[in-house]
């Protein structure tokens, strides 16, 4: 095993053929490996599931990149409405019974069952991505500086308001998500230190749908709106749709986050009102890992954090009004020299 903190960018991913099968959920699998050798990766989807254009698509993303690059196969399950943390170990360890490796939770949800299904695999490499508490010698943390390009998002938020009101609207009122709004309200201030924030979380668990409800982030985006915020930013997975939904039909910002959501499909007639996105490169953190145990045979394991310094995290530019913005980017760039040469330090909470 090997330790180490740096996650490398992976390529746009190629899309693979895949059918439907059924196991802890609903799951599509493609390509059968050489019998007696690993099937390929293992990927076990967050709340929302795939197509929320975020977090669990950019995991997805990396599971095809990976697949396509090594010649393996691969099995994505799906979650389910109000699974129990054991319908999640079972989830994993049906993966991991079935041949695949590495295994791969989505979400600090997996925490618990990422701890026990590694302690009956020991032989198979499991990764958790946002959660660095399981310490298993077979198990890599798969986690990110999220302040940091949040604080970015906040300079970039203070720099496109009109009115010196901003908003910020969380999925599930939790650590992981504190992260992102004090990042975002401390770059923002550093900009202007009077700047108003509207700060709502649309649920306290994930069971109540604060990442899977686009109504809930539309609902609460429009509070906002009324209230007077012209720059929404959102860490809420799916629901965030509903958000970038609200910015766009009232004409004002909205900034996505996890994946460049101005270049999602299924956002396409929102795009003019997408600002920016707050990256997070969890597509190259899934790559890495399957890269680690079917390529390189040398699994990666601990803590493996994304930052600024290493590309892990950062800002996506692919809407021309914030590229060709000569101020906002002047801003954003010293900002992020600041943060990497630790003269700024971002808070997480």
């Amino acid at each position: 095993m090997r330790r180490v903190s740096r996650i490398t960018i992976a390529g746009v991913a190629t899309a693979a053929l895949a059918v439907t099968v059924s196991a802890c959920g609903s799951s599509s699998s493609s390509s059968s490996s050489a019998e007696g050798k690993s099937k390929g990766i293992g990927l076990a989807y967050d709340v929302g599931g795939k197509g929320d254009q975020s977090f669990n698509d950019a995991a997805y993303a990396g599971l095809q990149k990976a697949e396509k690059d090594f010649g393996v196969g691969a099995r994505d399950v799906e979650p389910q409405d109000n699974e129990t943390d054991a319908d999640k170990t079972q989830r994993l360890e049906t993966l991991a019974k079935a041949g695949y490796n590495p295994v791969i939770g989505v979400g600090f949800a997996y925490a618990g069952a990422v701890k026990e299904a590694a302690t009956k695999f020991p032989k198979v490499t499991f990764g958790i991505i946002d959660d660095n508490q399981t310490q298993a010698k077979n198990v890599a943390d798969m986690v990110f500086h999220e302040e940091q390009s949040s604080y970015l998002a906040g300079v970039a938020a203070a720099k496109a308001t009109k009115k010196n009101h901003i908003g910020f609207i969380g999925g599930v009122d939790v650590p992981l998500i504190h992260k992102f709004e004090a990042g975002y309200v401390q770059g923002a201030k550093s900009v202007n230190p009077k700047i108003k924030v509207e700060s709502q979380y649309l649920t306290q668990t994930a069971q109540e749908g604060g990442f899977s409800s686009p109504d809930k982030g539309e609902n609460a985006a429009n509070g906002q709106i009324d209230a007077g915020a012209d720059v929404l930013y959102a860490a809420a997975g799916l629901s965030g749709q509903g958000v970038i939904k609200s910015a766009a039909e009232h004409k004002v910002w909205a900034i996505g986050v996890d994946s460049d959501q101005y270049n999602q499909q299924a956002l396409g007639k929102y795009k003019d009102y997408i600002l920016t996105s707050a990256l997070k490169n969890v597509e190259g953190a899934v790559y890495d890992l399957s890269k680690s145990v079917i390529k390189d045979k040398k699994p990666l394991a601990g803590e493996i954090r994304g930052s600024l310094d290493n590309g892990g995290v950062g800002l996506a530019d692919s809407n021309p009004t914030f590229k060709n913005n000569a101020a906002m980017q002047a801003a954003i760039k010293k900002a992020e020299a600041g943060i990497k040469d630790g003269s700024i330090k971002v808070k997480t909470s």
